[in-house]
């Protein structure tokens, strides 16, 4: 998932606004009215509106950001005329005359009422650490998997060490969301923190790569878990107008792990071992959640669902679609990378289970790009899925073909999360509002542009820092079109629809990482790159490393036409 991308949410306050004419209590609009409504505002990626006005119910809107939000719109009544439904999300009080406020909103209008007042301190901080750690855990991966994969003698299994992380959490997230719904987000977060740190320890002692990719599936459910329920926690503990600021303490988190990270990891790496690059976070993770525990204990009590025990959940629809669909890419995967007759009935099965699940978990008329969410959602998983895919080989062959130390060939990828937040912010700007499906394709084709450029790194006489300009390309571009999709999945919503139909975003993100990285790994190894010894490059043969180029740049090439797959698509958002 680009669940763990770093600059996937905005922040912004102002004042939602939309017009229409009716009679129901909430209306979708774009300027001003009255009553509560949906509205957009500039910002990017997934912010919250802390708008003023006089009605009686809080609306859905952004409001200075982009994606899920939650504010109070000017109003002159509880009623506007329209008639797109919205269920309100959370009790509120109010007066003639006086904004709406969210129940949990009291005693934090004075001084030191922010993020890091007296009131949010612990917790906030809390969240920066856990959402740190895992942003380093992610970037320091990168650096180290080419190692690890070497030492363990499992280059032919290289991609399932990505792959496993990213099944696993996408149904944890599945589980995650009913699980918060039915019992509270305590369970899952604290639940998720250990199978996190659990998995770490498990990757980090590892005798085979069987055993690492265990700990990477390990570490996916915990990943699952937690990213969850962390919004939860934020939607609970934090009072509306201060949600704008801990959304953007989200990104912030990412910044400086995504800059540091490959550097501390490849220099832990060559002079620790790469064990210790998994072994050493676990410990790191105990102080976040010392400093949270209080004020999570504080929270107010979930009342348990009729429903809420562990089967229940566990049996739930979405949970069995996203357990199904886990399975599913496991055993093709499997079958792909082992191309004999015995692969055909895994193959079948996985494909039985996949192909209906999918289909159940996401909007109708995903799969055959329809006009509107269906291709918004799609795009959302082909952008992902190309950039993750492509990104997992990169550390690898620069390593094993260009000769580069594992701290060089993470920090290739640095600049693409700093450029990632450039084409943000660029395509916040209000003035570009009217071109925002334009954004999206030159998004794209930038995407397929960067990755098409990195193969020729495998050419004599190209400098291998290609990969690293050619990486900012492809950041720029992530960052205008996945903030751009979460503007578009509320502006193609209806209110009581935001909700699920941001699920299948996130699902889609899942879907296409999980899809991609499985076809990069069974292209990889059909084109000879599961050859790969376990030695240095320079005494690699000749014909063995031209082997394992054309296994590098049948993965690039494939994922570069991913990419202008998602330009054709982000045609059709609208």
């Amino acid at each position: 998932m680009t669940a763990d991308r770093p600059h996937d949410f905005g922040t912004g306050a102002g004042t939602g606004t939309g017009p229409s004419t009716g009679t129901g209590p909430e209306r979708l609009g774009t300027d001003e009215g009255v009553g509560p409504h949906l509205g957009l505002g500039e910002g990017a990626g997934m912010g919250i509106g802390a708008g003023t006005g006089t009605g009686a119910d809080p609306h859905l809107g952004t409001d200075g950001g982009t994606g899920i939000g939650i504010g109070t719109a000017e109003a002159t009544d509880a009623a506007s005329e329209g008639g797109i439904t919205a269920t309100p999300v959370a009790d509120t009080t109010a007066t003639p005359g006086h904004p709406a406020r969210l129940a949990d909103d009291r005693g934090d209008d004075g001084p030191g009422g922010g993020i890091l007042g007296r009131a949010h301190r612990a917790l906030t901080l809390g969240i920066i650490s856990v959402v740190s750690l895992v942003a380093f855990e992610a970037s320091a991966v990168n650096t180290a998997m080419p190692v690890a994969a070497r030492a363990l003698d499992g280059i032919g299994l290289y991609a399932f060490g990505f792959s496993a992380f990213f099944t696993a959490s996408l149904f944890a997230m599945a589980l995650a969301g009913e699980w918060s719904d039915r019992r509270g987000p305590l369970g899952p977060l604290f639940g998720g923190i250990a199978a996190f740190g659990t998995g770490l320890l498990i990757a980090g002692a590892a005798g085979s790569m069987g055993m690492f990719i265990v700990g990477r599936g390990v570490q996916g459910i915990g990943g699952g878990l937690v990213v969850v329920a962390l919004y939860v926690v934020v939607g609970r503990a934090y009072p509306e107008r201060l949600r704008p600021s801990i959304m953007a303490s989200f990104s912030a988190a990412w910044v400086v792990p995504v800059i540091v990270g490959p550097l501390v990891a490849g220099t832990v790496t060559e002079h620790l071992g790469w064990r210790w690059v998994f072994l050493a976070i676990p410990a790191l993770i105990l102080l976040p959640l010392l400093v949270m525990l209080p004020a999570l204990r504080t929270l107010p009590p979930t009342r348990p669902a009729p429903s809420g025990g562990v089967r229940q959940v566990l049996g739930s629809r979405r949970c069995l679609l996203a357990l199904a669909v886990a399975v599913g890419a496991c055993l093709l995967q499997y079958a792909g990378q082992h191309p004999a007759w015995p692969a055909l009935l895994p193959a079948a099965v996985g494909l039985g289970l996949l192909a209906p699940s999918i289909v159940r978990l996401l909007p109708r008329g995903t799969f055959r790009a329809a006009r509107g969410l269906p291709s918004v959602v799609l795009l959302r998983g082909l952008a992902a899925g190309a950039l993750v895919a492509a990104e997992s080989f990169i550390p690898l062959m620069l390593v094993t073909q260009r000769g580069l130390s594992a701290t060089l060939a993470g920090l290739s990828l640095t600049g693409g999360g700093l450029t990632w937040a450039l084409g943000s912010y660029v395509q916040s700007r209000p003035r570009l509002e009217p071109h925002r499906e334009r954004l999206m394709v030159l998004g794209m084709v930038l995407l397929a542009l960067a990755i098409a450029l990195v193969p020729l790194a495998l050419i004599d006489g190209v400098p291998a820092g290609i990969v690293a300009a050619a990486w900012t390309i492809g950041g720029f571009g992530m960052g205008l079109n996945i903030s751009s999709a979460g503007v578009l999945l509320l502006k193609l919503s209806r209110p009581e629809e935001a909700g699920s139909n941001s699920a299948s975003l996130q699902m889609s993100d899942a879907l296409g990482n999980v899809t991609f990285v499985g076809l990069g790994g069974v292209l990889f190894v059909a084109f000879g790159g599961g050859e790969i010894a376990a030695r240095a490059p320079a005494i690699t043969s000749a014909s063995g490393a031209a082997g394992h180029s054309v296994a590098f740049a049948a993965v690039f090439a494939t994922m570069a036409l991913v990419a202008l797959t998602g330009a054709v698509t982000a045609c059709r958002v609208k």
